[in-house]
């Protein structure tokens, strides 16, 4: 009896990761389909950067010979993920739209279209994990550590892990371009994609500025002196060092300065000088919520591995609830625990799961 292959529709983005592991599920003697998922509406004018990474993944597709279908997600993306982003901005806080993507686009519009199109299971080329224990789904760490990107899919769930494959687990990204050269792929060489989710690089405070708007203000040292101006507190993440434009200033060594911390209501922004000054580190960080990827109980408190950005080298902490509150004191000291980002909690290489930073606790400030 003939064995019947099972369906794989892979997460086309016109980038070599997700190009290679279209290949290797084929490979593998899956029915490999293609999805490129549209989901940022350009305005006309505007440099389209979707068009060519369509016409990538089609050359793609072409060459491994499957089939490549397209979706338009850019309502659902404005919607569930767009607006929060905003939202966040607003607030002060420094939000995080590709960990958001994942849970609302990749792993939930992407999965419900890829089912109706015939799909038995989605992958895609992130670098990560997943390991089956009694029937259950985790989320691990790649192989790669250098490339991992548990950080980033945090807020997904066990359920939506269950049904994904994650070809480029046990690979490293050099070889990957290597695989991708000898297969002659157009995008062997295409440079990785940074910048905001799916709308890709671009001047933040210019694309910003089209729905927020900035107002310039004061720059002031730990002793509240003004030594300079800003374009708008919004835009600076604590821990920043970029685009302060502060010179020499008299009586101060020449030390780079950081954002440190902001007044929003006030439009200020708080710098220090030196990469380790005590003002940029977090003893303890409260959470607006803990999201878990299995939803088994934890016995608080809970001894872990947290990262408070993405490749930073997780730090030995302790997840506590207090008063309703969800807390996580660190061993050692966090350089920049900025509010909007996330504290993602790890057991060994299992991913917890985790929450966004709603306050950083510093014992000085």
């Amino acid at each position: 009896m003939t064995e019947i292959k099972k369906t794989v529709v892979v997460g086309m983005s016109g980038g070599v990761d997700s190009s290679v592991a279209a290949y290797l599920l084929k490979e593998q003697g899956y029915e490999v389909k293609g999805l490129f998922m549209q989901n940022w509406q350009n305005e006309p004018g505007e440099v389209c950067t979707s068009e060519q990474d369509f016409k990538d993944a089609s050359m793609v597709c072409d060459k491994l010979d499957i089939p490549l279908h397209r979706a338009n997600f850019s309502d659902e993306y404005w919607d569930r993920v767009f607006k929060d982003f905003l939202s966040e901005h607003e607030k002060g806080r420094t939000p995080n739209p590709d960990i958001l993507c994942n849970r609302e686009i990749k792993f939930k519009s992407f999965l419900d279209y890829a089912l109706k199109i015939g799909a038995d299971l989605i992958a895609t080329g992130h670098y990560a994990s997943t390991v089956d224990k009694n029937g259950i789904t985790y989320l691990a760490r790649a192989v790669d550590i250098t490339k991992d990107q548990t950080y980033f899919l945090h807020e997904v769930s066990s359920k939506e892990f269950s049904k994904t494959i994650f070809p480029l687990s046990n690979m490293k990204k050099d070889d990957v371009r290597k695989l991708a050269m000898r297969l002659g792929l157009v995008n062997a060489e295409k440079k990785d994609s940074v910048g905001i989710c799916f709308i890709g690089e671009r001047n933040l405070k210019d694309f910003l500025g089209r729905f927020i708007t900035f107002k310039s203000g004061n720059i002031k040292d730990e002793n509240n002196n003004v030594i300079g101006q800003h374009n708008g507190a919004l835009l600076y993440t604590e821990g920043q060092r970029q685009g302060l434009n502060i010179g020499g200033v008299k009586g101060k060594p020449e030390l780079p300065w950081y954002v440190y911390k902001k007044d929003i209501p006030n439009n200020t922004i708080y710098v220090c000088q030196g990469g380790d000054n005590e003002l940029l580190m977090s003893i303890r960080v409260m959470i607006d919520s803990l999201h878990q990827i299995n939803n088994e109980e934890l016995e608080l408190p809970f001894d872990c591995y947290v990262q408070v950005r993405h490749l930073q080298k997780p730090i030995l902490a302790q997840l506590k609830c207090e008063s309703s509150n969800y807390y996580i004191d660190f061993k050692q000291p966090v350089r920049a625990a900025a509010p909007g980002q996330s504290a993602v909690i790890y057991k060994d290489n299992i991913c917890i799961g985790g929450g966004i930073i709603s306050k950083s606790f510093n014992s000085i400030k």
